[in-house]
């Protein structure tokens, strides 16, 4: 069973993927990038992660950032999932090391697809 950290500050985005998602993975959901660090710090690693971009306390970017500039985990495939529509942003974010972005409202089952590419 592959691990899929997903950090989004709207609940209803972590209650959506727990049904999509929970059954052949373990998702593991925060609201808070900063408590997906403290996480991911505390020897924890996921297979992929999905992450918004529009969170308090940091943003998505600077979470990409923070985790493509870790030896530990700049690796691990990440999936950006926003309601921003902007491709210069898109643009910026995969240079940053995204490996995927997908726009809010989105299709479960076409999230679900891009996910099998990277696990």
């Amino acid at each position: 069973m592959k691990r899929i950290l997903l950090v989004d500050d709207k609940i209803s985005i972590g209650k959506v993927l727990s049904v999509y998602l929970g059954k052949e993975n373990e998702l593991v959901y925060f609201e808070d990038p900063l408590k997906a660090i403290e996480w991911l710090n505390s020897g924890q690693e996921p297979d992929l992660i999905i992450t918004d971009i529009r969170m308090p306390h940091m943003s998505g970017d600077e979470f990409l950032s923070y985790l493509k500039n870790n030896e530990l985990w700049k690796n691990i495939p990440i999936i950006i999932l926003s309601s921003e529509d902007n491709s210069t942003e898109r643009i910026q974010l995969l240079e940053a090391g995204a490996d995927d972005y997908i726009i809010k409202p989105f299709n479960p089952m076409e999230l679900k697809a891009r996910i099998k590419r990277f696990l």
